[in-house]
């Protein structure tokens, strides 16, 4: 390692001059502080002392002055209860990136065990969970004797992977879902996911926040995103007094104590020495023989992708695209969220019905990220975001568009088919920023199988633009300052685009 830092000129001691670089960031430790982000995008960070008015502004944009105070009394299993706008529904600890950290794990413990002590419960209208990315963390929460107020808080383990980050939050309680839905209410979920694009995390939520471990327990012990954490308490003990956040949250040394006493090197040893041998039912399944693999053709969770049909040694030469027609005209920060199937798959969707005619039941559904080897099924899903606004049938959310040129109403997924009977290839139409977020595959691919053969935005996403390079949709660009609208272009026109790629391109 010596020999090869002094190579490259990145060998430092104490005599070594200091470097020069081009560039210089100053960060003053003093400004760091808590943070969450929300309610639609990872990158919309919001500091925590100002999430609650955050929030209250974003509601005013989302309902009506007169519906802002609105509130619904619930009649569920579990007890009585109003839910109201900015509700916690959900409260997860989920399986991303920041379950590998020991401190923010703990210190949710700590936070829970504080919280039990002081006497605090979730409210009955808070679905919570805890899914660990590793056993490993499972056995430091039980060393550190954290678990047992872990659960009391509801923050059982439900397994160890992607849970509601990818959509599996599983349903809520009926009587909370009709509650939400008969009083337009916008619900909220809270995660320490690090996606929390539209439509993804559970239909029923239309706002969501990313927040660390700790503060996810916080949330879910409030039980409502319009909280100042700094002077409304979160609930009261059991002497009667106030409890606040502060009175619940753990001092750094008592994080640094829970870890140097409680995260020991042989739980690792020990969990992965047997991690490629997996459980019995794992160890007892059925293997095909063969070099190539047995397609199952009653599959509907893997199926031999269209991809390679036809398929030549020499690709036929590029052609022009005429006659095309707009399948989904979209504004600015359209996400790969908006595009790829993800989350749930709703039984009265083009997926759901694929699903139920080939007598998956509903409960067997799972999600999009489980059937991504099955294109029959990830095809139906592409646009079908429950969030997605296609401005060709303005008003309306979800996978809708407009058959062209006679204007009727359908699902997307049925309008490519019927253009595909009818011979017509399709365009996207697009603003600024489109492909953002990391739903990568699948955006491109399944744009592709809808008979898309070009995208016209203003910007793109520069990994997404390449990938539907590779699925042969062509990305074409807008002259810089021109946009959709100032070309007046309504979307209910036919399109044509001619020359070589490098011109499409531009």
């Amino acid at each position: 390692m010596e020999a090869y830092a002094k190579a490259q000129g990145l060998f430092r001691t104490d005599e070594t001059p200091d470097p020069v670089f081009t560039d210089v960031l100053e960060l003053d430790l003093g400004e760091v502080e808590p943070a969450i982000a929300g309610p639609k995008r990872p990158q919309d960070r919001i500091s925590l002392k100002d999430a609650c008015t955050d929030f209250n502004k974003n509601l005013a944009s989302m309902v009506a002055e007169d519906a802002l105070g609105a509130s619904v009394e619930v009649h569920a299993a579990n007890g009585e209860f109003p839910l109201k706008h900015g509700s916690v529904v959900i409260a997860a600890i989920t399986s991303c990136t920041n379950t590998s950290n020991p401190e923010v794990m703990l210190g949710a413990g700590l936070v829970a065990r504080k919280a039990v002590e002081k006497g605090l419960t979730t409210p009955p209208w808070v679905k919570t969970s805890l899914a660990p990315g590793s056993q490993v963390v499972t056995d430091y929460l039980d060393a550190a004797g954290v678990t047992p107020a872990l659960n009391a808080v509801g923050f059982n383990v439900v397994g160890y992977g992607c849970t509601t980050c990818i959509g599996n939050s599983g349903p809520l309680d009926p009587a909370v879902t009709d509650a939400i839905k008969n009083g337009d209410l916008v619900a909220a979920a809270v995660l320490s996911g690090n996606r929390n694009f539209e439509g993804r995390v559970n239909p029923d939520t239309r706002a969501n926040y990313l927040a660390s471990p700790p503060l996810v327990v916080a949330y879910a012990l409030a039980g409502r995103m319009d909280i100042d954490f700094e002077r409304d308490a979160i609930g009261a003990g059991t002497d009667g007094q106030p409890v606040y956040l502060r009175d619940i949250w753990p001092t750094q040394a008592e994080v640094a104590e829970a870890v140097r006493t409680s995260v020991r090197s042989e739980m690792f040893r020990s969990r992965y020495a047997e991690v490629f041998e997996g459980p019995e039912r794992w160890r007892t399944l059925e293997t095909p023989t063969g070099d190539l693999f047995a397609w199952d053709p009653f599959s509907t969770y893997i199926k031999n992708p269209p991809y390679f049909e036809g398929l030549k040694p020499t690709p036929d030469p590029v052609s022009d695209i005429t006659g095309a027609r707009v399948l989904v005209m979209v504004g600015d920060s359209v996400t790969t969220d908006h595009i790829s199937p993800a989350g749930n798959i709703a039984v009265n969707s083009p997926a759901g019905k694929y699903l139920l005619s080939h007598d998956v039941k509903r409960e067997d559904f799972n999600q999009y990220g489980a059937r991504r080897g099955h294109d029959d099924v990830m095809v139906r899903g592409t646009f079908a975001n429950i969030r997605l606004r296609n401005l060709l049938v303005p008003g309306v959310e979800g996978g809708v568009t407009r058959h062209l040129p006679d204007g009727e109403q359908m699902a997307i997924f049925d309008a490519s088919v019927r253009y595909k009977q009818e011979g017509v290839p399709l365009v996207v139409l697009a603003g600024k920023e489109y492909g953002t977020g990391s739903s990568r595959d699948w955006a491109a691919k399944g744009v592709n199988l809808l008979g898309v053969k070009a995208v016209i935005a203003e910007t793109y996403e520069r990994i997404h633009r390449s990938n539907l390079v590779g699925m042969g949709v062509c990305p074409c660009s807008t002259s810089r300052g021109e946009s959709r609208e100032t070309l007046g272009l309504t979307g209910e026109e036919t399109y044509a685009i001619a020359g070589s790629p490098p011109a499409c391109a531009r």
